[in-house]
């Protein structure tokens, strides 16, 4: 199923969550350190980008879609940083302030190709900013045809039943890339897209994909969703709904580098349904977006041009 640049462009998606600067250090590899059995990295080049939700909402207007982003950061220089990224690209950033929270950074050391070490920098938002997050929320919402909810845990999303309720309410579709063991804060969504470890924390392991497939129904029809969408690496990934089950086979060509591809497969999916695709059209794209950015180092997206290569 094809689409032109034409319906992408006003295919509108508002990300809320939360969001995150990444942050790379590059450098080489000469020797081990005589303080312990470590290497030692000479850091010859630094690069950031943008993480968690903002990197959702960078692969909608890489495609070509109109992205809107709500989330809560500190106000710290990792903040001004993520301001001065969001601004270079497009997207409508709606950033709450709260000067008790730190920027969530993720620092990455590469060296000799790989990945050595990765570094966390975060603490969890206040209630009053959150809150005002609803409001604001409310106002963005009539100017969107899709919602997708980025959830990292970072505490971003702690309203996230409220909003689902009123998206749902405004007639607009609502995507959520979960996380942790309790999916009852998602109910009534469109669709959820966990990955395979994120759906057995849920619903525990299965032996089969007959077992498989009846827990996931089970699921599906006890939190209301419309459907449920398990990407599965290396098998592709396969939607449950009120039709029943479809597959789709993996796509990668080279897997150099998963950070990140979860972000491309929800983002495609959000923006090819709110230019008018279906779920079940709409994701043996989201699929191929997957497939080419495993290929691609770091957090990174995909265009239009290499997802109908």
């Amino acid at each position: 199923m094809n689409i032109t640049p034409q319906q992408l462009s006003h295919a509108h998606v508002l990300v809320v969550g939360d969001v995150m600067l990444d942050r790379y250090w590059y450098g080489a590899v000469d020797r081990i350190s005589p303080e312990a059995p470590v290497p030692v990295v000479r850091i010859t080049r630094e690069e950031n980008r943008l993480g968690g939700c903002a990197n959702v909402a960078y692969n909608v207007v890489s495609l070509g879609g109109q992205a809107s982003l709500l989330s809560v950061v500190g106000d710290d220089d990792a903040s001004h940083l993520l301001e001065d990224l969001l601004a270079k690209t497009g997207i409508a950033s709606h950033l709450g302030r709260d000067s008790q929270l730190k920027t969530t950074v993720k620092l990455r050391v590469i060296g000799r190709q790989q990945q050595l070490l990765r570094v966390d920098f975060e603490n969890t938002p206040q209630n009053e900013v959150l809150a005002s997050q609803t409001d604001q929320f409310l106002k963005l919402l009539p100017a969107h045809k899709v919602v997708l909810f980025s959830d990292y845990g970072k505490g971003g999303l702690a309203h996230v039943s409220h909003m689902i309720t009123a998206a749902r309410a405004a007639g607009k579709a609502v995507l959520i890339d979960p996380k942790g063991s309790d999916y009852s804060r998602y109910a009534g969504a469109t669709c959820i897209t966990p990955n395979r470890a994120e759906l057995e924390q849920v619903i525990g392991k299965w032996r089969t994909e007959a077992e498989l497939v009846q827990k996931a129904h089970a699921l599906r029809q006890n939190l209301q969703l419309d459907a449920l969408l398990l990407t599965r690496s290396e098998e592709g990934m396969t939607l449950f709904d009120a039709q029943g089950e479809l597959t789709v086979s993996a796509q990668a060509r080279e897997v150099f580098d998963v950070t990140g591809a979860g972000d491309t497969v929800i983002a495609t999916l959000a923006s090819l349904v709110a230019a008018g695709l279906s779920l079940r059209d709409a994701m043996p794209l989201a699929n191929k977006a997957g497939g080419v950015v495993v290929g691609k180092f770091g957090t990174a997206t995909v265009s239009y041009e290499e997802l109908m290569a």
